[in-house]
């Protein structure tokens, strides 16, 4: 306690005993070798069974006890890739869904996705550029079905809604545009689904997409990322296109000028496909090196490992993971904790220990049946939210963002730390620019684990249930 809570001294002998005692620490504090107070990081958590969901649990000490057997060693003085967002997309299926909801409903769900207090900070969109397989309604659309007519009205009835809705809720939301087709009749298929671009419209369709990205920006939806084509070697019964890395790398050099000469700083992303193919962008990234607006590469879920990114990462081009969408388990009370313990696994620690800089889903929202859809997604395909009879119910997708998307601030950096490999206890460490340290940490295994974080000498300890998630937070731990 401290002196003016201390029983008034009786004598003379107490008086000088205390004397000296504050003249002691004041010298300690003049000479800097007074120990500062251990940092206390708080602790977040979700858990498998779902009854802790992102729920505020017991603080933990960092103090000079020694690490446990099972220890994470954190530091921040080895900084890697910005962490730059996390979020989905309002695909039209999700954007149709939000929009359905009252106005008081969907003002909830958009303060708990995108909201920087009250929810968990979502900050990037991916946005499909015309059809995708999660329409609304058929019939599949680009925005110039007829040549000469270019119209993004469909996306002004919802999507566009939808986004700037989002946007107020937070400003620093970053758009990423991808299409998932050329209009049918730039293509030697005819159609939209399958096919692939005709060397001969390349200017065509360059145009085609400078005026999407300033209709996007008039609409008050500014694309700051782009892509030329999602998944550029599945060609599909849905909106699709084939595209080889030769023809994508010739395409970029066509597109590029022509956003140039529009005036747009538009960045541009190579690829946008899964983990088995890292051949592909980095032929592209090497093809084009020259083109200072391509910064890197995407990445889906849907094939390979996570690890494949760092190839293009170590190029020093930037990676960003832009698409998985998670599906009902074989048995479907396991959805929760398969998906929370799968997706944080691969999307958040992988993913960013591998050079990543974004962690993207699919869908923002689908229904109670995955939908609506036009794909393949014979499993039943899940959204962050499920939006079903005037309300939404979260998914285990809305917490495994908002394990880290809640906790990361604009300037973060990824920072050092020792993890244990697949199935193990596993990490991902982050500085934010105010000095906070974060570090989500999952339990892979199945038994509980008793381990400790440690910084600069000082150690925390804390028990962590099997398949459950906590993120610590703490203000930078000092030396002993």
């Amino acid at each position: 306690m401290t002196a003016a809570h201390r029983p008034r001294a009786r004598s003379a002998r107490l008086i000088a005993v205390a004397s000296t005692l504050a003249l002691g620490a004041t010298a300690l504090a003049l000479t800097g070798t007074a120990q500062a107070a251990d940092p206390t990081a708080q602790v977040w958590i979700t858990t498998a069974d779902g009854s802790k969901k992102l729920a505020a649990s017991d603080a933990a000490t960092f103090s000079d006890s020694a690490p446990q057997a099972t220890d994470i060693s954190v530091n921040a003085g080895e900084q890697d890739q910005p962490l730059v967002g996390f979020g989905a997309s309002f695909t039209e299926s999700s954007a149709h869904l939000v929009a359905g909801l009252s106005d008081s409903v969907r003002a909830n769900l958009m303060n708990e996705l995108f909201g920087t207090d009250s929810g968990i900070g979502l900050d990037y969109l991916r946005q499909p550029l015309g059809a995708s397989d999660y329409v609304a309604k058929q019939p599949f659309y680009s925005y110039e079905d007829t040549q000469g007519q270019f119209s993004i009205s469909r996306d002004q009835q919802e999507i566009i809604p939808m986004i700037k809705q989002a946007r107020g809720v937070n400003p620093a939301i970053r758009i990423m545009g991808t299409p998932w087709s050329p209009p049918a009749w730039m293509k030697d298929s005819g159609n939209l689904s399958g096919g692939s671009l005709k060397p001969e419209n390349y200017d065509a369709y360059a145009d085609y997409l400078v005026k999407a990205v300033q209709a996007y920006g008039d609409a008050q939806a500014p694309v700051t990322d782009l892509t030329v084509q999602n998944e550029p070697q599945n060609e599909s019964g849905y909106p699709s296109a084939g595209m080889t890395a030769d023809e994508e790398a010739a395409f970029i050099k066509v597109l590029d000028a022509k956003l140039t000469a529009a005036g747009l700083d538009t960045n541009l992303f190579a690829f946008d496909h899964n983990w088995t193919n890292p051949e592909y962008p980095l032929s592209v990234l090497s093809q084009d090196s020259g083109v200072a607006r391509l910064k890197g590469a995407a990445f889906h879920c849907y094939g390979g490992q996570p690890e494949a990114e760092q190839q293009v990462a170590d190029t020093g081009k930037a990676v960003f993971f832009t698409e998985c969408s998670g599906t009902d388990s074989a048995d479907a009370a396991s959805t929760f904790s398969d998906t929370l313990k799968w997706q944080t696994e691969n999307l958040i620690i992988r993913n960013l220990r591998s050079g990543g800089q974004t962690a993207v889903l699919w869908n923002m929202a689908l229904d109670s049946a995955g939908g609506p859809q036009f794909g393949n997604c014979d499993t039943k395909c899940n959204g962050v939210v499920e939006v079903a009879n005037g309300n939404y119910t979260k998914n285990a997708e809305y917490y495994v963002l908002g394990q880290i998307s809640k906790f990361v601030k604009p300037g973060a950096h990824r920072i050092g730390s020792t993890s244990q490999g697949g199935g193990g206890l596993q990490n991902v460490a982050f500085l934010n620019p105010d000095g906070t340290r974060g570090d989500v940490v999952l339990n892979a295994t199945s038994s509980s684990q008793h381990f400790s974080i440690t910084e600069n000498g000082r150690s925390l300890t804390y028990d962590l249930p099997a398949g459950a998630v906590a993120t610590f937070t703490w203000q930078g731990a000092t030396s002993g």
